[in-house]
């Protein structure tokens, strides 16, 4: 049976302009089936979280252009569980902001905040994994992070370092560390206490709360202000005078790295943060040339380690390409190399100089 309250919080508003061209601005990647799953990104981590969280009480944060999408995708969710932010001010304030509509509902609620566009296999381990952070933020004042085992010195994510002294399941988190050097993330993994910063947070609304009011004054008195309206058919017009006005900062800078009660568990699950056409590449089955494909029938000559997708059921030929991101989609072909896939965001930019932001 699922708790009444648990809270979840999925952050539905990035571009993931990396995964351009199927990933555009006006229909971001978590919008798309990016694993040919026949699920999008979204409704795969909705429905991850549906099964320990009520229906009801799971809001979708998410960009003010993309609430017909959400509503689309997800047919159980309501207009009043859509979360619109109607300018990009980063994590910290709209995670304030559902934050006091969650207390407000309910001030012994407990709330994850997850990122909508993440891929994790084992769902019952990451259920498992939330419902034991809920089960400390519930009984103390503290903010949980679920971190990820690294498996190589990736330069891509930020670290947490716990405690090494720590013997119980959840460490106590010593700092949060900015995305290493190369040199740097081999000492991290050397050292064995670092985690990746997977992005996923877990606390109570009242200590999230709490930690807003000691750790950014302002920021909390802005949102406080339109506790009144929360919920109400007058929230909207709050929030799209004031919201405006919130400081752009992440809730690692607000309140993670300011905060001496936060604490970290271990995944025991797989993960994969789909943030590049290469990460992709790596959870996909591949062919005996080591190529992946999605939608696409392919015929290859001397062509290995390539990540293709196409239109469903496209013939697909490729002769002697190797370790090439090859996409088709409608208007934009795009073939690059794996190697430069960190680039294709200043591809992006050149398009849009070139040809305007129809194809962006």
């Amino acid at each position: 049976m699922k708790n009444k309250n648990y809270y979840a919080v999925l952050m539905a508003g990035g571009v993931g302009s990396r995964f351009w061209p199927i990933s555009t601005s006006e229909n971001p990647k978590q919008f798309h089936d990016m694993l040919g799953t026949g699920q999008t990104l979204i409704q795969k981590t909705f429905q991850r979280l549906n099964t320990f969280v009520p229906t009801e009480n799971i809001l979708i944060l998410t960009n003010e252009r993309y609430n017909d999408l959400v509503l689309e995708q997800l047919p159980l969710v309501k207009q009043d569980q859509v979360v619109l932010e109607p300018a990009m001010r980063n994590t910290a304030p709209c995670i304030l902001y559902a934050a006091l509509k969650i207390q407000k509902m309910n001030p012994d609620g407990v709330m994850i905040v997850a990122p909508s566009d993440h891929w994790i296999e084992d769902e019952a381990a990451f259920a498992n994994d939330v419902i034991a952070c809920f089960d400390k933020c519930g009984k103390e004042d503290v903010l949980c992070t679920l971190g990820i085992k690294p498996t190589f010195p990736n330069t891509g994510f930020g670290y947490i370092e716990f405690e090494k002294e720590s013997t119980s399941a959840l460490k106590k988190v010593h700092q949060f560390r900015e995305k290493p050097d190369y040199n740097t993330a081999k000492d991290f993994l050397s050292q064995g206490n670092f985690l990746w910063n997977a992005g996923i947070f877990i606390w109570s609304v009242h200590t999230i709360v709490n930690a807003f009011k000691n750790f950014q004054p302002s920021q909390f008195k802005l949102f406080e202000a339109g506790i009144a309206q929360y919920n109400t058919s007058e929230e909207q017009e709050f929030i799209k005078e004031n919201y405006p006005r919130a400081e752009n900062i992440s809730i690692d800078y607000a309140i993670l790295e300011q905060s001496k009660a936060i604490f970290v568990l271990p995944a025991s699950f797989d993960w994969n943060d789909l943030g590049t056409w290469g990460s992709l590449y790596d959870k996909l089955e591949k062919d005996s040339n080591q190529n992946a494909i999605v939608n696409s029938k392919l015929i290859t000559e001397d062509a290995q380690g390539n990540m293709i997708r196409s239109p469903k059921d496209k013939i697909v030929v490729v002769d002697g390409l190797n370790d090439y991101i090859i996409v088709d989609k409608e208007e934009v072909l795009l073939i690059y190399p794996k190697s430069k896939e960190q680039d294709i965001k200043q591809v992006l930019g050149k398009v849009k100089d070139k040809f305007g932001d129809k194809y962006a």
